[in-house]
């Protein structure tokens, strides 16, 4: 049976209070036995309008489970995507503090920076780089509100695993490069921990976005300019805790850093 708007709202304010005590809840998957992948993202858009009506800023979107062996590994056959607010972001070199999140890890991505809307359906890889003003390097801290192993609509219903986003200070056009090749190390406490090239996010990171509009068009939702557009993982996520300082050297494109306390 499906959830109802009422539940919804209950799962989402279980998850927003995890959040709030960094402390996990039982899986959704397991409190809430028919919930499917609607109802998932029905938890997340009350989540996101829980935080908005507290003040937060929508900033752009994240994109998430990109390679196939995630997807196997999650019981699906396409990505998923959460919501970006404004008290996500962090700059290139910031301390965060471990303590505020539950199960943080951090993943390597490339952000697309918009210049302009992008509406589906219909929205090809052309469309996405003449949208595109920049791309820069990016980590995102992924973290779980719900307890390990999870299901895919406990992944989606939390907002897609998203904790924070520490965006690089080096801009480049996105036909500047072939974007498959972007390649990157990701270092914990100065040893190598990942390499990776961005062609693991779905052939071209490009396509990431693609699929991003393409998928909020069905909700009438388009990419705004401005919006910030994380096109998803290149690397396994790598744990992190208390006095790990992290550093992701994208070659000549750049890196970007930051450090827990």
């Amino acid at each position: 049976m499906k959830m109802t708007s009422e539940q919804h709202r209950q799962a989402a304010l279980d998850l927003t209070r995890a959040e709030l005590e960094a402390k996990a809840i039982a899986q959704l998957a397991t409190t809430w036995p028919g919930m499917d992948l609607d109802d998932a993202y029905a938890v997340q858009r009350e989540v996101i309008a829980m935080r908005m009506a507290q003040g937060a800023k929508l900033r752009g979107h994240k994109v998430g489970l990109t390679s196939k062996a995630m997807q196997r590994s999650a019981g699906i056959d396409e990505p998923d995507y959460g919501h970006l607010l404004d008290d996500m972001f962090r700059a290139d070199g910031d301390t965060l503090q471990a303590a505020r999140f539950i199960v943080p890890r951090i993943e390597v991505e490339l952000a697309f920076v918009l210049g302009r809307p992008l509406a589906g359906p219909g929205v090809t890889l052309f469309d996405v780089l003449r949208a595109t003003e920049f791309v820069t390097p990016a980590l995102e801290l992924i973290d779980g509100r719900s307890h390990y192993p999870r299901t895919i609509v406990d992944n989606v219903a939390d907002n897609a695993a998203c904790g924070a986003v520490i965006l690089g200070n080096r801009a480049f056009g996105p036909t500047e490069v072939d974007l498959r090749w972007v390649g990157a190390m990701l270092y914990k406490n100065a040893q190598v921990e990942e390499t990776g090239l961005a062609a693991g996010v779905l052939g071209n990171p490009a396509l990431g976005v693609v699929w991003l509009a393409n998928r909020l068009a069905t909700f009438g939702t388009t990419l705004e300019t401005g919006h910030v557009v994380l096109a998803g993982s290149f690397t396994r996520p790598v744990p992190v805790a208390a006095g790990d300082a992290i550093h992701a050297d994208f070659g000549p494109l750049g890196s970007v850093a930051c450090r827990f306390v």
